[in-house]
């Protein structure tokens, strides 16, 4: 088990905690196309969407107890985020075996705003996930998106993407565009109260 820093990214009190596998995979982030992957816990579920829309790979199982919580993200190498300090004096995480990563609000942003400092995530520049269902979306052609979207959003978008599993349709609609400016508010907020680094 490693432990990443305490208020590494400008955050008082916060405890990152990483399995040593994940330790190695994580200080390949940035190096090349890996993204970290995340498991939501019940007391911060709402992050869950936020991290999809984003473009991250985000699971929230809404019915579980701690130790199935940190047997999955173990098992799909997911980090915890949650604001249960208790988890950290489980074994599995003293073991090393899961990762957690504490969060210190209980304000959406605030989280927003930690995970993405801790990790150096930056927003995608479209809808890449299901909002809900967390699986990577699909093209779909316009002709496809004719019957299932508004007559103005038809004739007014180009791009269409779907969910393979609940068949939702994306567009780069006013949703979209709230989202992205929620999301540009909270990531600009953080860079502001972000220490300087070192040269």
């Amino acid at each position: 088990m490693r432990l990443v820093g305490i208020g590494s990214a400008g955050y008082a009190g916060v405890l990152l905690l990483y399995s040593d596998k994940l330790f190695q995979q994580m200080r390949q982030v940035g190096s090349r196309e890996m993204k970290p992957r995340f498991i939501v816990d019940v007391n911060v579920g709402r992050l869950a969407k936020w991290l999809r829309a984003m473009g991250y790979d985000a699971s929230f199982v809404p019915d579980v107890d701690d130790g199935d919580l940190l047997a999955i993200a173990h098992s799909e190498g997911r980090v915890v985020l949650s604001r249960d300090r208790y988890l950290l004096e489980r074994r599995m995480v003293t073991s090393g075996s899961a990762s957690v990563l504490l969060l210190y609000s209980d304000k959406l942003f605030e989280q927003v705003q930690q995970v993405t400092a801790e990790f150096k995530l930056c927003a995608s520049e479209d809808f890449l996930r299901c909002i809900e269902c967390n699986i990577e979306l699909r093209g779909l052609d316009a002709e496809q998106a004719e019957d299932r979207v508004p007559v103005y959003v038809f004739q007014t978008q180009e791009a269409f993407k779907e969910c393979p599993h609940c068949l939702k349709v994306y567009w780069r609609g006013t949703h979209w565009r709230n989202m992205r400016r929620d999301l540009e508010r909270a990531l600009g907020e953080r860079d502001e109260r972000a220490p300087p680094r070192p040269p």
